[in-house]
């Protein structure tokens, strides 16, 4: 079998790497960082303004294509979009399923509308992505596909949400895809960062004024462990070493500690800064 190509470090001229989530937080970290790795570019997000914005701003500075494809990816017409461009023309090198949200709610005070688009958003858009880009990337027998997804999800760390029950799937999905796809020199890799400093919060609605300063990390950190993790051909990346702690404390603390730590606030595996 061939030795499966770095995504990161590519050998070929012009690889094609799809951003979802693309204009904010770690989705634009990415975005900048693959642009200035030599890769043009798929910018996926809402805001067809703020995309086009943006990817102005990377072609003048890095002088890579950049196309924009407005989406959202918890209607089924954006998936179908997206899933389209995954399937038809140039092929695509890298994959990073960033896009999602939080909900600021409980699920006891959340309505199934709210649940049904985290869900789509964080769960299905993910799978359908995936699905729809791996056929392509295995018959070439190269490619690669991050998806990211967050240390909350190897705990329930906060009492009544969801969110951290989405990014469980995300892990759970993209070990075992993995594990599949890398006889066919493909690599699948959950990215699981911590607290990240990104618009995330502000945008969810979440205070965090109260957090202490050494508990974020910086996203072009979180960015470079990842890329390096992937081509190390590992199945999940949590970077810096203190996340990594607090997973091995969400795997090891018994249950009852746990879910009694979460009940008196948020602990330090919360959500992720996209």
């Amino acid at each position: 079998m061939p030795a499966t190509p770095d995504p990161v470090a590519p050998g070929r001229t012009d690889p094609l790497a799809v951003v979802t989530g693309a204009t904010a937080g770690i989705g634009a970290a990415f975005a900048r960082r693959l642009a200035r790795d030599g890769y043009d570019l798929v910018l996926v997000a809402r805001d067809a303004t703020r995309l086009s914005g943006f990817a102005a701003e990377l072609t003048e500075r890095h002088g890579r294509t950049v196309e924009t494809l407005p989406a959202d990816l918890s209607t089924e017409d954006g998936c179908v979009a997206v899933e389209r461009r995954l399937t038809e023309g140039r092929p695509v090198d890298l994959l990073v399923n960033n896009a999602g949200i939080a909900l600021t709610r409980s699920f006891l005070r959340t309505t199934v509308a709210d649940e049904a688009r985290l869900l789509r958003l964080n769960v299905v858009s993910v799978m359908r992505l995936t699905h729809a880009v791996l056929p392509t990337m295995t018959a070439r027998r190269q490619g690669a596909v991050i998806n990211v997804s967050s240390v909350a999800g190897f705990g329930a760390v906060e009492a009544g949400s969801t969110y951290s029950a989405t990014k469980a799937w995300v892990t759970n999905f993209s070990e075992s895809v993995g594990q599949a796809a890398r006889p066919h020199g493909v690599r699948v890799m959950a990215l699981c960062p911590g607290f990240t400093r990104t618009e995330f919060h502000q945008r969810a609605g979440i205070d965090t004024s109260s957090m202490p300063g050494w508990i974020w990390l910086d996203a072009d950190e979180v960015i470079d462990e990842g890329l390096r993790d992937l081509r190390k051909g590992r199945l999940v990346s949590v970077p810096d070493w203190k996340y990594k702690l607090a997973v091995v404390a969400l795997r090891h603390t018994p249950q009852r500690l746990l879910h009694r730590l979460t009940r008196r606030g948020r602990t330090l595996a919360g959500r992720d800064g996209r």
